[in-house]
C-alpha cells in the first residue's frame, strides 16, 4: 500500500514541478481582473471532473467570489444563459479532443467569453482552438489500465484550488468574507467568537 502512495505523490509532484508558471500565473490575472469588472469565472467539464468543477465553484462562492459550474451537456439545453460576455470559462478535458466539449467551445467563441482550457494533451483540437491552455504532464493515471479519469482529475482539483486560494490572496481577502458566507457547522461555529 505504501508502494501506492509513493507513486502517486511521484505523480503529482512531476505533473507540479512541469505545469507551465507563467501560464498558471496569466489565468490567476486574468481571473482577478474578471471578477474586479463585474464578470464571472465558470468552469465547464463533464464525467469525473463534475465534481472537480463542483468543488471549485463552492470554494470560490464561501470567498464570495463570482463563479459558475456549467456542464458541457446541458449548456446546449438552456444553460448557456449563465455566460455573459467578458466572462472566464475553464473548460476542463483531458484529451482535448471530447466531442461535446469542442462544440460547446465554438458556442462560447461566438457569446465572446474568455477562454481557458485545463488539459492533459498538447496536441489537441481544442489546444488549437484555445490558445489560452495549462497543459499537464501525465505519466500514469495510476489505476489498473493506465485508463480511469483518477490522476488526472487529483491534479485537476489541485490547480483549481490553487487558483482559487491565489486569487483569495491576491485580491487581499479577509477573514469576514469567508466568515460571512459559511455561518453554519462546525466552521461557522469555530468563526462566530472571531
Amino acid at each position: 500500500m505504501n508502494t501506492y502512495f509513493e507513486r502517486l505523490l511521484q505523480e503529482i509532484n512531476h505533473s507540479i514541478n512541469h505545469l507551465d508558471e507563467h501560464s498558471f500565473n496569466q489565468l490567476l490575472n486574468e481571473s482577478i481582473s474578471t471578477l474586479q469588472s463585474g464578470r464571472k469565472i465558470i468552469v465547464s467539464g463533464l464525467g469525473k471532473n463534475v465534481p472537480i468543477c463542483d468543488k471549485f465553484v463552492g470554494s470560490m462562492l464561501s470567498l464570495g467570489l463570482d463563479a459558475y459550474f456549467l456542464n458541457t451537456n446541458s449548456a446546449v439545453h438552456g444553460d448557456m444563459g449563465v455566460v455573459k460576455k467578458d466572462d472566464l470559462v475553464i473548460i476542463l478535458t483531458k484529451s482535448g479532443e471530447t466531442v461535446e466539449s469542442i462544440y460547446l467551445t465554438h458556442l462560447l467563441k461566438e457569446r465572446e467569453a474568455n477562454l481557458w482550457l485545463l488539459t492533459f494533451n498538447s496536441e489537441s483540437t481544442l489546444t488549437r482552438e484555445i490558445p489560452k491552455h495549462i497543459v499537464l504532464d501525465l505519466i500514469h493515471e495510476g489505476d489498473l489500465w493506465n485508463i480511469m479519469p483518477n490522476n488526472s482529475t487529483t491534479l485537476n482539483l489541485i490547480v483549481l484550488q490553487a487558483l482559487a486560494m491565489q486569487i483569495a490572496e491576491k485580491m487581499n481577502l479577509q477573514l469576514d468574507d469567508f466568515k460571512r458566507n459559511h455561518p453554519g457547522g462546525f466552521i461557522g461555529a469555530t468563526l462566530s467568537n472571531v
